[in-house]
């Protein structure tokens, strides 16, 4: 079991009450029952436990030192190039992001997390605005969904979902 927690870890930011849960929750039979469980586990647990494992993602747009190397791939910094106009619309767009997760933040307790699926930046600003206007109990789960569907796509990046050993 420890080594499943070390080998999930990553792909849910290193949240630990989470890690636990889904680590006693074996076997799965596989990974898709595994992210299946993970979802209903996510949804169910007790409200301190969901924001600690939305928390554990970096913000969106969060300085590309600062987030993990899964995260630095999905948020597209390995895709920036370094010309001036670029660079002036990036630091715009960090900007705004920075506005739009301080007003999410604040509206619901926890950060903005959403599997990003290769959208910039940019694209993420619209998705943002429109999430301010949603119910909190509703961005809650689909954070917790978001955060799920995120480690599902770094598992089938990183060949865990081809690997069919038992989980």
């Amino acid at each position: 079991s420890e080594d499943f927690a070390a080998l999930v870890a990553p792909l849910f930011e290193d949240a630990p009450a989470f890690i636990a849960r889904l680590t006693a929750a074996r076997p799965f039979g596989g990974w898709e029952r595994c992210f299946e469980a993970g979802t209903a586990l996510a949804l169910a647990m007790p409200e301190d436990a969901q924001l600690e494992l939305i928390d554990a993602h970096p913000r969106i747009g969060a300085p590309p030192g600062s987030v993990s190397s899964l995260s630095y791939v999905e948020q597209g910094y390995d895709r920036d190039r370094a010309t001036t106009e670029a660079e002036a619309e990036r630091a715009r767009i960090a900007a705004e992001l920075e506005r739009l997760n301080r007003a999410y933040e604040s509206t619901f307790g926890f950060r903005y997390v959403i599997f990003v699926a290769g959208r910039s930046r940019a694209a993420i600003v619209p998705l943002m605005e429109a999430a301010l206007r949603e119910e909190r109990a509703s961005e809650k789960e689909r954070a917790l969904r978001g955060v799920v569907a995120i480690a599902r796509d770094r598992a089938i990046k990183i060949g865990l979902m081809s690997d069919h050993t038992s989980t």
